[in-house]
């Protein structure tokens, strides 16, 4: 009973983090996009952009940390996920990805922030980059780094029990694309998800229509010859044993970017974010911190 009233003392005393804000960007030229942040809206801004067939929800472990503390964190849903319109088109263009991506900034005024992404996150990371410039990026962290799609060198680095996810992820019947999400949920990690990881991003992945999972593949874009004039600070962050894209997608990048940092974890899959949450979260603040 001591213990417990200990407890509920020092509980007590911890300060409270605000809770999370919720934004809907509502543009007339594309689809409303939600977003969701912590952290002071006074602090150095964090965009973060999750991956294929995911939401703002996979970066939780970053939005309800002690980053919070002194970062504004911003986690968008991509069109066609999450609580984001799922317009029929656009999911071939990398103009109408970065697109989306400055009207989040624009509407946030995001006039100086770092850019975070996972997966086809880094992809449109590096799509906005290509269309939008550097201008108000600080710096970028691309985490599992998608270079390019539809090509042969990026198809190349694309994990074989990824491939063979398809065409059954995109397929329109219920339960085939529902084993299918839950095979890819499963590779994301090295390690295997605890079950309510599991669940809940299994349901993350179902909520993503089909037709979108299928349109976002086709098309081919590769963004690895212009890292060569990327001139802004990159972290670079892969897992060893991501499943999904092969960690020579990251050296590849590194050799492009000279002065990159290149930080593999051991023990990851796809996720390093997730499955290493203190130290990609203290190496992340460390980061940010050399950006100012």
């Amino acid at each position: 009973a001591v213990q417990g009233a200990a407890g509920r003392k020092l509980t007590a005393l911890r300060p409270k983090r605000p809770p999370m804000r919720t934004h809907t960007v509502s543009r007339p030229d594309g689809p409303a996009i939600h977003v969701a942040e912590s952290g002071p809206s006074d602090a150095p801004a964090v965009l973060f952009v999750h991956g294929y067939s995911q939401s703002h929800l996979c970066w939780r472990g970053q939005l309800r940390s002690s980053l919070a503390d002194r970062y504004r964190l911003v986690a968008m849903d991509l069109r066609g996920h999450g609580d984001s319109e799922k317009p029929p088109s656009g999911y071939a263009d990398s103009e109408a990805w970065a697109d989306d991506v400055q009207a989040v900034a624009d509407a946030l005024s995001l006039d100086s922030f770092a850019l975070v992404g996972w997966s086809y996150g880094s992809l449109v990371a590096l799509d906005y980059l290509a269309v939008h410039g550097t201008d108000r990026v600080r710096g970028a962290n691309l985490v599992g780094i998608v270079l390019g799609i539809g090509t042969p060198q990026t198809n190349e680095w694309l994990g074989q029990q990824y491939v063979d996810l398809f065409p059954e992820i995109v397929s329109t019947d219920a339960e085939t694309a529902t084993a299918a999400l839950d095979r890819f949920v499963r590779i994301c990690f090295h390690d295997a998800p605890s079950p309510e990881e599991r669940y809940l991003l299994l349901g993350v992945n179902a909520a993503v229509p089909p037709s979108v999972r299928d349109a976002m593949r086709d098309r081919e874009v590769s963004h690895l010859d212009a890292l060569d004039d990327l001139t802004i600070p990159v972290l670079l962050t892969h897992g060893a044993h991501d499943a999904v894209v092969d960690p020579d997608a990251a050296r590849a990048a590194a050799e492009r970017l000279p002065d990159a940092e290149l930080s593999i974890y051991p023990d990851a899959g796809h996720s390093p974010f997730r499955e290493s949450i203190d130290r990609y979260n203290r190496e992340l603040a460390s980061f940010l911190d050399g950006l100012d």
